[in-house]
Order: C-alpha cells, then sequence, then structure tokens
C-alpha cells in the first residue's frame, strides 16, 4: 500500500454534540473502506473521560462500511465560548485477508516494521439547542411574548390609579407594551408599526432557517440497530468461511483414511500370498539341518 494513499473515508469530518447541562451527546461516525483489502481501524482521544467509543476497534471488510459512536458524557458546565480543545484521531492499515475483530493487537498500529497507517484526526464542535428569538423595542424595555389567543388580547391602562380592562380593537403586533404615564406604568397595545414588523419578520426567518439539529431516540435507537446488523452480517460471513474451512478438512481427512485402508487391504493381501506360495522359512531350515544331521550320521 503506497504512502498516501486513502484506505477509509470518514464521515463526517467533525464531530457534532448538541450540547445541554447533565445531558449525554452522542454522534454516529462512518467509516467507508475504498480499498480491496481487510482494514482494522482504531480510536483514539485527547481526553478520555469525557467521551466513549464503541466499539473503538475493528475490521472493514473490502468496499464495505462500518460504524462506531461517540458518547460525551453528560456536561456539568458550559466550556468557555462553548468550544473544546479535544480531537480524535482514527488510524486505520490494511490487514491480512479473513482477520476478525478479536485477532486486533497493538502491532498492527505500530509504524516501526514500516507498515502504513492512515491517520485523520476530527475535532469536536458543540451546537446548542436553538431558542426562539425576544424582541426588543426601541425603548430599551423587553417586550413580552404574545399571547397564544389573539381574540382574548387586553389592554391594562391605569387611569388615577385605577385599573381597567378595555378590549383591543385590533390584534396587535406586541401585545403589551410599558409606557411611563403620569409617574405611573401603563401597557397600551401597539398597532401596525413598520419597524417592529420587519424586526417580527426578520426573526422569524431566523427561527425558521435555524436547523433541526435535537437527535431524537428513535434515530439513535435506529444507528445501534444499523451497527448491530453490520456486526452481525461480518460474523455470519466469518462463520460461512469457517464452515467451509472445516468442511474442506473433513473431506481431506476422509480421504486419507480412505487410502489408508486401501493400502492395509492390499498389504494383506500381499501377505497372504506369500503364505499360500510355500513353506515357512523356519520349516525349511528345520528341514536342512535335520538332513544335514542325518548325512552326516550316515557317512560316519
Amino acid at each position: 500500500m503506497g504512502v498516501g494513499q486513502v484506505l477509509v473515508e470518514i464521515q463526517p469530518e467533525e464531530l457534532n454534540f448538541i450540547f445541554e447541562l447533565k445531558k449525554q451527546s452522542s454522534c454516529p461516525v462512518q467509516l467507508v473502506n475504498k480499498s480491496t483489502d481487510y482494514v482494522a481501524y482504531k480510536v483514539k482521544t485527547t481526553s478520555p473521560k469525557r467521551y466513549c467509543v464503541r466499539p473503538n476497534t475493528g475490521i472493514i471488510l473490502p468496499r464495505s462500511t462500518c460504524d462506531f459512536t461517540v458518547t460525551m458524557q453528560a456536561p456539568k458546565e458550559a466550556p468557555p465560548d462553548m468550544q473544546l480543545k479535544d480531537k480524535f484521531l482514527v488510524q486505520s492499515t490494511v490487514v491480512p485477508y479473513g482477520t476478525t475483530d478479536e485477532d486486533i493487537v497493538p502491532s498492527f498500529f505500530s509504524k516501526e516494521n514500516g507498515r502504513y497507517i492512515q491517520e485523520n484526526k476530527l475535532r469536536v464542535v458543540l451546537v446548542s439547542l436553538p431558542h426562539s428569538p425576544v424582541v426588543e423595542p426601541i425603548t430599551g424595555v423587553r417586550q413580552e411574548p404574545a399571547l397564544e389567543n389573539p381574540d382574548s388580547a387586553e389592554t391594562c391602562i391605569f387611569d388615577n390609579g385605577a385599573l381597567q380592562h378595555e378590549a383591543a380593537d385590533e390584534v396587535p403586533i406586541l401585545r403589551k407594551t410599558s409606557v411611563l404615564h403620569n409617574g405611573a406604568p401603563k401597557h397600551e397595545a401597539i398597532h401596525e408599526n413598520p419597524l417592529l414588523q420587519k424586526a417580527c419578520i426578520s426573526s422569524n426567518q431566523v427561527s425558521n432557517e435555524v436547523p433541526d439539529i435535537i437527535s431524537s431516540p428513535v434515530a439513535k435507537d435506529i444507528d445501534d440497530l444499523k451497527f448491530k446488523l453490520n456486526n452481525l452480517e461480518v460474523k455470519l460471513n466469518e462463520a460461512e468461511k469457517t464452515i467451509m474451512s472445516l468442511r474442506k478438512e473433513n473431506n481431506a481427512t476422509m480421504q486419507e483414511g480412505e487410502k489408508l485402508q486401501q493400502e492395509i487391504a492390499l498389504l494383506r493381501r500381499k501377505s497372504s500370498a506369500r503364505v499360500k506360495a510355500g513353506f515357512p522359512f523356519l520349516f525349511v531350515v528345520f528341514i536342512a539341518f535335520v538332513g544335514m544331521k542325518l548325512g552326516y550320521l550316515w557317512h560316519s
């Protein structure tokens, strides 16, 4: 594998976490194997106590994908300027064909033996929850939000120390405003105001443009199910390969056993043929010895 060649593509290229006090946040990451080899990956972080990565190591099959999830522990306080200097390092390297998750060893990610290791750095980005904007009037007094039911809008007026309620003739853009009248607070409905209308329209546009980045529990469950399904598929493929190799070994063993049985049967046939062809060697020696003895006695 040449230096600089892309083994794995990572999506997304940065880790986005929704920041909420005392609540965990997760970010799924997908690895795409662009090669035709088995690739092992390993995830490291500069803050291991703040994050949990599962799984932090694994095998990516050729031309396939693999997912892992990074979970940020529930923060107790907000960081300065909502920024973190935490970083993640994803290492990936080519491993022998058929390597499983259990076969991963630290030496796979060592550069001492000249092994090519691709390294990708991911930074952490905190995303705050979107809030509805509050319109501030020109006088600097904070405007109260509009009532949900415009028909029930009322105007409260202090007149000579007495509180009176009058029904609003028109539906105001802002329901109430605080105005000083003879030293007493006065609440009047503000009707059509072009400046406030533009401010409200621009605020609504901003709130509509804020993306819905709140991940629902259903989406997290779907990501977990996809991750489990990918692991099951990998394990099934490995089991099928193991079964095939065991079957081949069994067939080879059976063939060797049959050859041995044939050789044993052939040896038995040869030995039985030798026995049937003549007398045993010891019997011939005994007869020769007896003949020599009798000849010696006869001549003497």
